[in-house]
C-alpha cells in the first residue's frame, strides 16, 4: 500500500501568489482604504477547504510573504494571518455548514480581528499612519468579496483536482 502524495500544492501557491499581486495593484488614493485583504481571503479558503494540509504554519508563511511584499514590520502580518488561520481551523467544521450570509459574517470578524492585530503591531512600533476605524473599510470589502472568492477558488480546486 503506497501512500498517495497530495496533489495541488503548486496550485495553492499560484493562487496565493496571484492574491499577493492583487495586494500590490496600484489603486487611487481614495480607493486604497477599500482594498480587500486578498491574501487572507485566499488563505482562509484553503484552510476551510483543506484543513488537513493548510493551517497555522501556512498562515505564518503567507503573512511573512505579505510583510515582505508591502514593506511592513516583519512579522506583523505573519502574526495576524497565523491568528486568522488558527481561528478558521478551529471553526472549519461549523463554517462548512453555515449559510452564505453567516459565513460572510464570520469572515468579517476573522478579517477584522487580523487587521486589528496588524494595526496594533504597527501602533506599538510607531508606524501606524492612519486612523484605526479605516480597517473597517477593507474588512467590509473583504467580507463582501468572500463569496465570489469562494466560487472562484472552488472552481480552481475542482478543475486542478486539488485535494
Amino acid at each position: 500500500m503506497s501512500k498517495e502524495k497530495p496533489a495541488g500544492t503548486g496550485v495553492i501557491l499560484v493562487t496565493l501568489f496571484l492574491a499577493g499581486l492583487l495586494e500590490v495593484v496600484p489603486l487611487p488614493e481614495d480607493l486604497n482604504w477599500l482594498r480587500p485583504d486578498w491574501l487572507l481571503l485566499v488563505l482562509m479558503y484553503w484552510v476551510l477547504a483543506l484543513p488537513h494540509r493548510v493551517g497555522v504554519l501556512w498562515g505564518f508563511v503567507v503573512g511573512l510573504y505579505h510583510d515582505v511584499l508591502v514593506g511592513t514590520t516583519l512579522g506583523q502580518w505573519a502574526l495576524a494571518y497565523s491568528l486568522g488561520a488558527y481561528f478558521m481551523l478551529a471553526a472549519y467544521k461549523r463554517m462548512r455548514v453555515f449559510p452564505a450570509l453567516q459565513q460572510t459574517a464570520v469572515v468579517f470578524l476573522l478579517v477584522g480581528s487580523s487587521n486589528l492585530l496588524a494595526y496594533l503591531v504597527q501602533e506599538s512600533v510607531g508606524r501606524a499612519y492612519y486612523p484605526p476605524y479605516t480597517i473597517l473599510y477593507s474588512t467590509l470589502a473583504s467580507a463582501v468579496l468572500w463569496r465570489p472568492v469562494v466560487a472562484a477558488l472552488r472552481w480552481v480546486q475542482l478543475r486542478f483536482l486539488v485535494r
